[in-house]
């Protein structure tokens, strides 16, 4: 039976037509362009379950959710019938089968629905989805406005693809471009009204040869594709077949654009017209030609050179059909080569073949190329629509904007038009480390911090900066959408020349492993992005640097509204950049003032749910996070923009009671560095801090696992479990979820068991030796630090793609794969009862808090892994006591040389003096040598041992020698000051002696006289010699006096001193140590040989031991309580010496 009988529309007026099956499905009130991206964004029921509904009004919701999803499944979307089975057994009656008939639906109606009733920004969503899925589509609706064609050039705009031509396949090369910007050649397929086989089908078979079965196009045989089309007819599809560079699995060796006439040409003139005129062949099926087609195609122009012929030799009437076709042939004088003909012995699979081969011959020999977008001035002139005029004004900003850039560098123009981003801000995120881990003078840093800021707050805005502004806050809605999606596909055209040399060279250099020029691609590659977020960070870094007091073309009113529309972008489905990744840092001021400001906008009603997704670059994680909820985070291979982007989804009414949530807050961060960048120096900490900042920020984690990358990852996260368990300050416990990817088979789980518990067991072990260094004992296993169960938390994914990119469409295991790993993920959350997700004030302030502490745990970062970091925790202890040692054998020849200096007879000459303290500098000299010689002798036995896993800090080595040099240095140059200082003392004491009896005999004398007139007693006086004395003797003790408020009364035990296990010997452990400790205060005190510094050490060492010596299970808090107890007794005894001291002299 003939395809027209079957899929052919009434003779009922179109717009008619349009409007039954829009009201039939349930779309009528969103026609035309009603439906917006941010209904599909919302975290409701059917978003999580995706159950079929009753009723044929629920297809469009279920077929959007699905294709959102990537689920390739989605144009069989059915709806559950209310017949029963008895219907089916009443074989006289046919009521059931026409009410099943006027049910059902064609899935191109569908599609067609929904593209007129969708916004250009749901169309063009739409449009990358069904491209990954590897659907055709729409390039001509049939049914625009005023029933008028519409070419979909502007919901194209947004698919880049990716092919090898076989030209480029020995080089290993590709072609990344915007497909409707690329000129290859076009193939158009059409048929006459006698056809009596699927030219979908057939094109389906040509397309897909080499890979499995792939249904591009919809046909007669797929689900749902036999029903009557009501409104499909005229519309045009198109799809593109892209090679691989493999000869073995490529159809074609070059791309071809290939389209798809929907109906026969008779009722479809103006599109075929409009086909004809853009091919660069057209092929008709036919069975035979009537007379009314015989004259379209006579009337052609340049027929012979378009025109191909594809003819089904079928039927009763064999041979006046192919008299029919030989009469077409003649008139048009058509060469044998541009008819094929298919015997009915030979099936579709067969055929198709041949039809390759004539395609490929014709690839050969094409003169003509064309591009979707060069479409754009013949659709005009046959008065069919453009969907690109609605947004004009706001292309030829953003135009404008790229075009000023022009050939220069994006490295130079990010200076000269986004310059609070570049240096000063990289410099002042590493001042904020500094300043939190104290590695330099704090008035300095405070200084430096202060003119950066004030440099940052003077520069004027650049004339680009305001411009963008100006379209983000003086447009409507509407408007800054074109122009952002505008500005960003105008980038991406932009640099992506540029950036995909640098990965080409990136790749070369990382076979060569030249470091250097690694690290400077590295970082050319992230200089050489530029996208709106880099806008959006410079409009954030006008904000955040902003005072009072602006001097800038935007006025302080309008910096002032920043925020708001920030808040508005994020409502509208926007991220926020969190954190900076080029600078590893928050811009505090603006992203606390945004997230204020929807907390406003939102009725103050901002319960927040943190998800937030962790994996090595390149492992799927961004997908993973778009197919999960249907965002469109970047992918792409490798990374550029680095840090974490916020995006809220807004939770559903029928949901928020059970989720405990207004929003889902999803962070993508950047791909954690491959193996590639880990021979870098610190190459670790910027990756360890990221995660551990992003973890300790979310209450669900997904930790996204390729077996290739598990180590990467498992390294990362023993740092950030470190660093947690350092930080210890969040009550609730993370949620943690590890997404296995490119795991699929039946045996699949089972298999990986043994993997999975080998990694658990890993990180229990690591986890063990954390909460040892830490000594927070109760710690025990991973999941103490993290929420996680083997059994539940763990999650298989097939891989991506289905066949072999860029023809592979996604895998339907994928999709729903992650469709479930989704609706699980949310299950959890609402069986926990005692979830209470804070509001955006108090997660501003935990965000802040956290930050601040992970700021200050800088060192920690630059370790590989926990076993990396307690090899140089056990290294640290041992070079700590080389030191002391070092230092206490130098401090005690120090105090008998002053004492020797300074005993050296008064009356001595000063050349004596002299040669004395040039000796003691020499012998100095010699000591210090001697003792740096000895640690340096004891760190080389260290290294020689076998059992502190050594080999992991080899790496330290050079710059452990190097902090032995700078103490001998230090040591050195303070023991000449001292000795500096004891010859200058003697002199000054020298000076005093030869005044001496001089000054006695006139105080004498002054005395004598003063006496004569002096009414005051012996006791008077004393009474005030002892006033003057004390004034003097408390100048020398003021310093320690605050130390003498602890360690007055007994020392007790508190609560939160123990650990989850009651210790009840933990106050006896106190009163030894105390004690003990107290004892040796007193000794030392008597013999009063030690110098201050001396003292300390030795005390605080004498309690460390003590502590190491006994048991487990104490919090650190303890630990500093007693030790301030026992200084508070050193002190009030160490001030009974000093006064005792200053009593006798």
């Amino acid at each position: 039976m003939y395809e027209d009988k079957h899929q052919t529309t009434s003779t009922m007026d179109t717009s008619a037509a349009l409007m039954t099956f829009l009201s039939k499905v349930g779309l009528e009130n969103s026609y035309p362009n009603k439906l917006t991206r941010q209904l599909l964004l919302e975290i409701n029921r059917n978003s999580i379950y995706d159950e079929p509904g009753e009723s044929v009004k629920t297809l469009p919701w279920r077929f959007l959710r699905q294709l959102y999803g990537v689920n390739a499944k989605c144009r069989n979307c059915r709806h559950v019938s209310s017949a029963s089975d008895d219907d089916f057994l009443q074989l006289d009656d046919y009521s059931a089968d026409d009410s099943a008939e006027c049910n059902a639906v064609n899935p191109l109606d569908l599609i067609l629905a929904l593209f007129l009733c969708a916004d250009s920004f749901l169309q063009q969503e739409m449009a990358l989805k069904m491209s990954m899925c590897q659907f055709s589509l729409p390039l001509l609706l049939p049914h625009g406005n005023n029933s008028q064609r519409t070419l979909m050039l502007w919901a194209l705009r947004d698919i880049v693809k990716e092919w090898c031509p076989h030209d480029l396949s020995q080089s290993k090369g590709f072609v990344e471009e915007n497909i409707v910007q690329a000129n290859i050649p076009l193939f158009s397929f059409v048929r006459l009204k006698n056809c009596s086989w699927s030219k979908s089908q057939l094109l389906n078979h040509v397309l897909s040869r080499g890979q499995q079965k792939c249904n591009i196009f919809t046909h007669r045989e797929m689900e749902g594709g036999a029903v009557k089309r009501e409104i499909a007819n005229g519309l045009v599809e198109v799809c593109w077949y892209l090679p691989c560079g493999s000869e073995s699995l490529d159809i074609f060796p070059n791309p071809a654009t290939f389209t798809n006439l929907r109906g026969e040409i008779c009722e479809s003139l103006k599109e075929f017209r409009f086909l004809f005129q853009v091919s660069t062949v057209i092929f008709v099926c036919l069975d035979r030609v009537d007379e009314d087609e015989l004259r379209i195609l006579t009337s052609l122009q340049d027929v012979k050179s378009k025109l191909f012929l594809v003819v089904n030799r079928n039927g009763e009437n064999k041979r006046e059909d192919m008299m029919s076709v030989k009469k077409l042939v003649e008139e048009l004088n058509l060469p044998n080569n541009r008819v094929r003909i298919k015997d009915p012995k030979l099936n579709v699979t067969e055929f198709s073949k041949k039809l390759c081969d004539a395609i490929k011959t014709l690839l050969l020999d094409v003169n003509t190329t064309v591009s979707i977008a060069n479409m754009f001035d013949k659709a005009v002139e046959l008065d069919i629509s453009v969907d690109e005029c609605k947004g004009n004004k706001q292309k030829e900003a953003a135009q404008q904007l790229v075009k000023e850039i022009g050939n220069q560098p994006i490295p130079v123009y990010k200076k000269q038009h986004l310059p609070l981003q570049i240096d000063k801000w990289k410099r002042l995120s590493q001042l904020e480390m500094d300043k939190w881990g104290l590695k330099e003078n704090m008035s300095q840093l405070l200084e430096e911090e202060k003119n950066i800021r004030k440099v940052q707050n003077e520069h004027t805005t650049s004339t680009h900066m305001v411009m963008f502004s100006e379209q983000l806050s003086k447009c409507s809605r509407e408007k800054r959408d074109f122009f952002l999606k505008w500005l960003r596909l105008e980038l991406n055209a932009h640099s992506r020349t540029k950036l995909s040399e640098l990965r080409n060279q990136f790749k070369e250099q990382c076979k060569n492993k030249d470091v250097k020029l690694i690290a400077e691609l590295d970082q050319a590659l992230v200089d050489s992005s530029l996208g709106i977020e880099h806008y959006m960070r410079e409009m954030g870094l006008i904000y955040e640097f902003s005072t009072d007091s602006i001097s800038s073309p935007i006025a302080a009113d309008e910096i002032a509204h920043l925020p708001a529309l920030a808040a508005e972008m994020l409502l509208d489905g926007y991220p926020l950049e969190l954190l900076d990744g080029d600078a590893s840092n928050i811009p505090e001021r603006w992203v606390t003032d945004v997230l204020m400001e929807l907390h406003k906008k939102v009725g103050q009603k901002s319960r927040l749910l943190v998800l937030t997704v962790l994996g090595v670059q390149s492992s799927g994680k961004s997908t993973l996070l778009n197919t999960m909820f249907g965002v469109q985070f970047p992918v792409s291979s490798g990374r550029c923009t680095r840090g974490a982007f916020m995006l809220f989804l807004k939770v559903g009414e029928d949901l928020k009671s059970e989720l405990h949530c207004d929003f889902i807050v999803v962070i993508d961060t950047e791909g954690l560095k491959s193996p590639d960048l880990a021979q870098l120096e610190d190459s670790y900490e910027h990756d360890n801090q990221l995660a551990t900042f992003v973890i300790g920020l979310s209450d669900v984690t997904i930790i996204n696992i390729a077996m290739e990358n598990a180590t990467a990852m498992k390294d990362v996260l023993q740092i950030a479990i470190y660093t947690l368990l350092r930080l210890n300050k969040r009550e609730k416990k993370t949620v943690c979820h590890f997404v296995h990817q490119n795991v699929s088979g039946v045996s699949a789980h089972a298999k990986i068991m043994t993997e999975r518990k080998h990694l658990l067991d890993q990180l229990n072990e690591m986890t063990q030796i954390a909460a040892e260094m830490e000594r927070q004992h109760s710690v025990k296993q991973f999941a103490d630090v993290l929420n996680y169960d083997i059994e539940k938390n763990n999650w298989n994914i097939p891989g991506l793609w289905h066949g072999t990119p860029p023809m592979a469409p996604v895998n339907t295991g994928y999709s729903e794969a992650v469709a479930h790993f989704k609706k699980h993920l949310f299950q959890m959350v609402m069986s926990d009862k005692c979830n209470e997700f804070p509001e955006i004030p108090e997660f501003l302030v935990w965000m802040r808090s956290l930050w601040k502490a992970v700021k200050c745990e800088n060192v920690m970062f630059s370790f590989r892994n926990t076993l990396v970091a307690h090899a140089f925790n056990n290294l640290f202890k041992e070079y700590t006591q080389w030191e002391w040692e070092f230092r206490k054998e130098i401090l005690s020849w120090q105090t008998e040389t002053q004492s020797e200096i300074l005993n050296v007879h008064y009356q001595s000459d000063t050349h004596t003096w002299i040669m004395l303290v040039e000796s003691k500098k020499s012998e100095a000299s010699e000591k210090v040598e001697a003792e740096e010689k000895k640690m340096k002798e004891s760190l080389n036995n260290y290294y020689r041992r076998k059992e502190k896993q050594v080999h992991l800090i080899e790496n330290f080595i050079k710059d452990i020698f190097q902090s032995i040099s700078n103490i001998a240095d230090e040591i050195r140059h303070s023991l000449n000051t001292t000795l500096d200082f004891c010859f200058t003392l003697k002199k000054q004491v020298q000076e005093i002696y030869s005044r001496l009896p001089i000054d006695i005999e006139n105080r004498k004398k002054s005395l004598l006289k003063d006496v004569q007139h002096c009414t005051l007693s012996d006791k008077q006086l004393t009474e005030m010699f002892e006033e003057m004395w004390a004034g003097v003797t408390h100048q020398h003790v003021h310093d320690i006096e605050s130390l003498q408020t602890f360690g007055k009364v007994s020392f007790e035990d508190k609560s939160d001193h123990q650990t989850d296990s009651k210790n009840d010997d933990l106050q006896i452990l106190a009163e030894t140590i105390t004690e003990s400790c107290t004892k040796f205060v007193l000794d030392q005190a008597k013999l009063n040989t030690h110098s201050d510094d001396e003292f300390t050490v030795e005390l605080l060492a004498k309690i460390d031991q003590a502590f190491q010596e006994n048991g487990k299970g104490w919090q650190n808090k303890f630990e500093i309580n007693l030790k301030l107890h026992i200084c508070g007794i050193a002190a009030r005894e160490f001030l009974k010496m000093q006064e005792n001291s200053l009593q006798f002299d």
